[in-house]
């Protein structure tokens, strides 16, 4: 028996897949979170680093990083979506980047705001004006200006290819977060954030950074999932199956 993958390019069909996962996604957003939550704070070192060691303030790397890291990814998703939109002409594709898109800036800005509380007692300011902050400033407004964009322009095909491309222009600010992070040579990128790496990270300070890492995708999938059929309802209003289905569930 082979799966035909393509049916589910249809909105129609893909609307009640979207449902079936919803509620798993969620069971697992809040067991990942539960764990990752506990092993941050119950099961990892009081303090974080050597000669100048980071005590309990620490855990906020906990909320922080996965956050940083899904603010990236999730914007790569979007742009994903986004360009097989603009190459295939596909509704679905172009309604999942616009399901992608407020979750991703969710998280960016999560990032930012526990970036700044982590920041203050680590470092002595809630900001600075370093690459490697402002870069992840900027994919915020990528975010917002995608959503902007999308939301400005009343013609919904104009509004998909237009900030389809403009997400896909901004797609050059997820290499530059990842290189002012890594700079190959550090004497040249001065900055108050520290390098990123797993190799020296304690076990555990790992195990619960990538159990909320993966609890932030399940929450990703969750909300996509239910922003999405929201959307595909909104624009396939007109279309019979929807209006069979909004028939069946009004109350006789």
């Amino acid at each position: 028996m082979t799966l035909n993958w393509f049916k589910f390019a249809s909105p129609a069909t893909f609307y009640p897949l979207a449902g079936r996962l919803t509620r798993p996604f969620w069971i697992l957003t809040g067991v990942l979170l539960v764990i990752g939550l506990y092993w941050g704070f119950f099961q990892t070192p009081d303090q974080l680093g050597g000669n100048n060691a980071q005590k309990e303030y620490y855990r906020i790397i906990f909320i922080h990083v996965p956050a940083a890291w899904m603010s990236m990814w999730l914007y790569i998703v979007m742009v994903f979506w986004a360009a097989i939109g603009l190459v295939f002409n596909t509704r679905l594709s172009f309604m999942m980047a616009n399901a992608v898109a407020p979750t991703g800036a969710v998280f960016t800005f999560l990032a930012l705001w526990t970036g700044a509380f982590w920041g203050r007692p680590s470092w002595g300011t809630y900001w600075d004006w370093d690459p490697r902050l402002t870069s992840e400033l900027v994919l915020f407004f990528m975010y917002v200006g995608y959503i902007a964009l999308h939301s400005a322009i009343d013609d919904i095909r104009r509004a998909d290819r237009a900030s389809a491309l403009l997400a896909i222009v901004g797609l050059v600010m997820v290499p530059v977060i990842y290189w002012s992070i890594n700079c190959p040579d550090p004497t040249q990128c001065a900055a108050l954030h520290q390098r990123s790496g797993l190799g020296k990270i304690d076990g555990h300070i790992l195990f619960s950074m990538l159990t909320m890492t993966l609890a932030f995708w399940m929450y990703a999938f969750a909300t996509g999932f239910m922003r999405l059929r929201s959307i595909i309802l909104t624009r396939e209003a007109e279309a019979s199956w929807v209006q069979e289905l909004v028939s069946r569930e009004q109350p006789r």
